[in-house]
């Protein structure tokens, strides 16, 4: 799905992952290729806010627009091109819907 041609878009956790906090950083391996992330502070917000049911707009706007100076055009841009990265590995998966947590036990 791309995220270019969505108005509401849903992150939730990938369930082939491996993730732990290190030292101020999170980060997280993908099983399928063993790609490994270091997620910086804003990623890591996205990454724990990333529940299937919250919209990316929501999360750029209540946790990222209002914590850092940023415009919400630019900090939206940064989010899609952040979760179309991880999404690429199947460590985020994207919806244009909510993800409910049957869905998500679907995809694995």
């Amino acid at each position: 799905m791309s995220l270019q041609t969505s108005t509401s878009v849903y992150i939730s956790r990938g369930s082939e992952i491996a993730a732990r906090m290190l030292g101020g950083c999170m980060m997280i391996m993908s099983a399928r290729d063993s790609s490994l992330f270091s997620l910086n502070e804003i990623g890591s917000l996205i990454w724990n806010a990333a529940d299937g049911s919250t919209s990316l707009d929501t999360i750029v706007q209540n946790l990222i627009c209002s914590e850092f100076d940023v415009p919400f055009a630019e900090a939206r841009a940064d989010a899609e091109a952040f979760v179309s990265e991880l999404a690429e590995h199947d460590i985020l998966k994207v919806s244009d819907q909510p993800i409910s947590a049957f869905a998500a036990a679907e995809q694995r």
